[in-house]
């Protein structure tokens, strides 16, 4: 094939235009992606810290101690920890899981815990940027239709954070800290308020009187027209409504096991922790989450009873199953909920 002088020229005007339309393509990308992999790794950072932090108040809440004083120290031997031995997860791993001081093991405990929480926090920022993604297929900037999926995303990751201390804590102590249920009540409402603040009036309003005309005197009527809750109103309502029914279903569980065995079945820890679960889920997740701890629990009690290793009478640290149940609702509840509902 012979040589064209036309075709150098031509590609010499070509290939720049082409590798500049390619920069153009390729930054939108860049610019899309980078966050989707830089925010889900700072928030398991943050998680680390966090559990690094839980793993003090896990210590320490049930044997009514400062989480704040004295500075972190080994179990074993009560020795300061150094700041560059507490640097989560990874201290643990260079120290090959021993104090350096008296090489006594430090529990798996401590590095479970983090990488939990680090974990959780990291599937919430995960979930805050697919509903992200989906508002701004076509842009980037942050709006105000932003703000209900970052308090939900918020929302999930402080719930983990409770739920996991509390089943640590019950799992190790039988004993569930109003210093974690109680706040984490007054936490679920306090976020619940905010969501409600950006909820608009007519988003979720229900109907509580249908629209009726009602004869007052011979020939008078009075239209009495329709009674709405506003959406913030159903959901701040709704969400008072679930904690206080919450409470009521187990403490009327308690009571009848109590009536028939005469002996306590249930502590008031596991009313405040379902009551913690609808404060932040509402009552259908509550639910779900106090069915499935029942069922971990049967299952795990009957596991125990066949193996020999607890009788009638033994104590079970129900309140961990039913924080396993709390996670697995705020993970998996809608789609649960709506399998459920889908065959009735």
């Amino acid at each position: 094939m012979g040589k064209n002088p036309r075709i150098l020229p031509a590609l010499a005007t070509y290939l720049p235009l082409r590798l500049s339309a390619s920069r153009q393509d390729a930054a939108p990308y860049t610019f899309q992606v980078t966050p989707f992999v830089l925010y889900p790794s700072a928030g398991f950072l943050l998680g680390l810290i966090f559990g690094s932090f839980l793993n003090v108040c896990i210590s320490r809440l049930p044997q009514h101690e400062s989480i704040a004083h004295p500075r972190s120290r080994c179990p074993q031997c009560k020795a300061p920890i150094r700041w560059y031995d507490n640097i989560p997860l990874l201290s643990w791993l260079l120290l090959r899981g021993r104090c350096r001081d008296c090489k006594q093991v430090i529990p798996s405990r401590y590095p479970l815990v983090e990488l939990a929480i680090g974990l959780w926090f990291m599937a919430s920022v995960g979930t805050f940027l697919s509903s992200y993604s989906r508002i701004h297929e076509f842009g980037n900037s942050f709006s105000s239709a932003d703000i209900p999926n970052l308090i939900g995303a918020l929302t999930i990751a402080i719930l983990g954070f409770l739920l996991i201390g509390l089943m640590v804590m019950d799992w190790q102590t039988l004993l569930l800290p109003d210093a974690f249920t109680f706040t984490g009540i007054a936490i679920g409402l306090f976020l619940t308020f905010i969501r409600a603040a950006f909820l608009g009036p007519t988003e979720d309003q229900v109907v509580l009187s249908n629209h009726h005309i009602t004869l007052t005197s011979p020939g008078g009527v009075t239209d009495t027209g329709n009674v709405f809750l506003t959406g913030p109103e159903h959901l701040i309502f709704g969400r008072i409504t679930a904690i206080c029914a919450t409470a009521v279903i187990l403490l009327l569980i308690r009571w009848l096991y109590k009536a028939l065995r005469h002996r306590e079945g249930m502590g008031l820890g596991d009313v405040k922790l379902l009551a913690m679960i609808a404060a932040f889920l509402g009552f259908w997740a509550a639910v779900l989450a106090l069915f499935l701890g029942v069922l971990l629990a049967t299952v795990y009690a009957i596991v125990l009873l066949l193996r020999g290793k607890a009788g009638a009478a033994s104590k079970l640290a129900f309140g961990s199953f039913l924080a396993i149940g709390g996670l697995i609702a705020a993970t998996f509840g809608n789609r649960l909920i709506e399998m459920y509902t889908s065959f009735l």
